[in-house]
């Protein structure tokens, strides 16, 4: 058990809401972040613990962003852990894509990462310790056949992490991402079986992965264990070949 502090970004549901889980059952304070009141008050109420916390601030406003981890900093004492999880996938064809839809997920999944890692390392550069974690993808290997935006948005992700990881080194702070495969959240779960099959059969472990394996790598990567590990995209994805 432990008595750090994490921020969870897009933790009100999926991968997100199972990384909280997990950091909680930890003994962490956990923050998390949605994007509307009513999903991070249903989130809460689902935890139902003392150390779950709720914000719905947006991820691209600098000042609030800065305010927000300064504030949890001095509350908690503490700021160990950024997950930077929040993000957009979609899968519009090349030809029907628009420049607001390009800069909508690219605001999300980079920019938002962007903002909340600068705000973070500000903190954990002064107390001298911190690690940032970031949500990256299969895609961002191998990208994808529709949906530019989105593998772009993830190949970012990785030349973030790494970049990080070279820069904050020095100031005791750790920078690594997990790049999931094909997870059964909420959208999975709605595919219809004849799709679903197909991508079984394309995993060599042969079952889609679930939000607690993407969970236990943030644990891991978080933790002691992993203190000499940065500059990594950890593939979670049972060796899918795509």
């Amino acid at each position: 058990m432990t008595n750090k502090v994490c921020i969870v970004t897009g933790g009100t549901r999926g991968i997100g809401l199972s990384t909280v889980k997990a950091f909680l059952e930890e003994g962490y304070q956990v923050v998390l972040y949605g994007s509307r009141e009513e999903t991070v008050t249903k989130a809460l109420n689902e935890l139902n613990s003392e150390k779950a916390e709720g914000k719905w601030t947006s991820l691209v406003d600098e000042e609030a962003i800065k305010k927000d981890f300064a504030e949890i900093k001095e509350k908690y004492g503490s700021l160990d852990v950024l997950i930077n999880n929040a993000g957009l996938s979609e899968s519009t064809p090349f030809d029907k894509y628009t420049k607001d839809l390009f800069e909508k997920v690219m605001s999300l999944n980079v920019t938002a990462p962007y903002v909340c890692s600068q705000a973070a390392a500000m903190i954990m550069k002064e107390q001298g310790h911190g690690v940032i974690l970031n949500t990256s993808s299969m895609v961002s290997r191998n990208g994808q056949p529709s949906g530019l935006a989105y593998p772009v948005s993830k190949f970012a992700i990785n030349g973030m992490t790494i970049s990080l990881s070279r820069e904050l080194g020095k100031y005791n702070i750790r920078v690594n991402a997990v790049a999931p495969g094909i997870t059964m959240t909420d959208m999975v779960k709605a595919l219809p079986e004849q799709m679903i099959g197909p991508m079984i059969q394309a995993i060599p472990m042969k079952r889609i992965g679930e939000p607690e394996d993407i969970a236990k790598a943030f644990v891991f990567l978080a933790s002691d264990n992993a203190s000499y590990i940065t500059g990594a995209i950890l593939p979670v994805d049972g060796a899918m070949a795509v």
